[in-house]
């Protein structure tokens, strides 16, 4: 009498089960496959037309990009096109059409961040029948050229044996090191701790492109009007314990707030003297 086949297992089961095997934290991983899915749907709405183009930005962006040498992110920040609430409803109908076996529902109530042009929806994840996560996301607007398209870096989506996209849009490295150097050292900075932390990593990685770098903050702190290129940096006395504690996380060399302080305005001083070029 031949036995019968053993169910399939539940992917709950198994997100633990290559969480524990790879060493990885099963929250961080659940996330990972929250973001990919929702990319997923993304591209599949962008393919059909219900969709125009967008980005993936963020925290989210860089741990895609550098996977665990980045910082864990809980929230998801989008560059979408159109008026704040044009996104919100192409967002809807694009999720609509589902990735795989995931299903999206975004809920009704919303929070509008006028200064940042960006709406903040949450989003309901269900895996066949069951839910499996709700997940914040920022609609901003997208509003730069270059997007690069990477492969994810994270460990662990293979063993899971469920389908993910094999690229994400993201925002190019020059403008995010922009973006975030302008909105840490600005009027709004309170809070920013991590954008320096960001830079210094992509940096420590070798992955600042400081011409490249120039072009694009010359032209966001213009666009963006509120202080000057280069701007000034004193270390706020609040940051300095968290920054701290994200270097050691992220296992950065720079181990005291005055290394990491000095770091960071030897990358302001450097971008300053850099000949500035333009990615197309």
């Amino acid at each position: 009498m031949s036995s019968r086949p053993r169910p399939p297992e539940r992917l709950e089961k198994t997100l633990a089960r290559v969480a524990r095997e790879q060493g990885l934290d099963q929250e961080r991983l659940r996330r990972w496959v929250s973001f990919l899915a929702l990319c997923g749907a993304l591209d599949r709405a962008t393919q059909a037309g219900v969709l125009g183009g967008y980005y993936l930005k963020g925290g989210v962006a860089m741990e895609l990009r550098f996977a665990e040498r980045a910082r864990a992110t809980k929230d998801l920040d989008l560059g979408m096109e159109g008026p704040r609430a044009n996104r919100l409803e192409a967002l809807s109908q694009g999720l609509g059409l589902g990735f795989d076996q995931f299903t999206f529902r975004v809920k009704a109530q919303t929070r509008d961040m006028e200064e940042a042009d960006t709406i903040r929806v949450s989003v309901a994840i269900q895996y066949r029948t069951r839910s499996w996560q709700t997940i914040e996301v920022d609609l901003g607007p997208a509003n730069v050229g270059h997007v690069d398209q990477i492969e994810p870096r994270v460990r662990g989506l293979v063993e899971l044996g469920i389908p993910v996209i094999t690229s994400v849009r993201c925002l190019g490295l020059p403008e995010q090191v922009a973006q975030k150097l302008h909105a840490c050292t600005g009027p709004s900075a309170a809070g920013r701790a991590r954008d320096v932390l960001d830079i210094l990593l992509i940096d420590t990685l070798g992955e600042l492109d400081y011409p490249a770098t120039a072009g694009a903050a010359r032209r966001v702190f213009e666009e963006r009007a509120t202080h000057a290129f280069p701007p000034t940096f004193v270390m706020p006395p609040e940051w300095r314990p968290e920054l701290e504690n994200l270097a050691l996380e992220l296992g950065l060399t720079l181990a005291t707030a005055a290394e990491i302080e000095q770091r960071f305005l030897e990358i302001i001083r450097l971008l300053e003297r850099a000949a500035p070029t333009h990615k197309q």
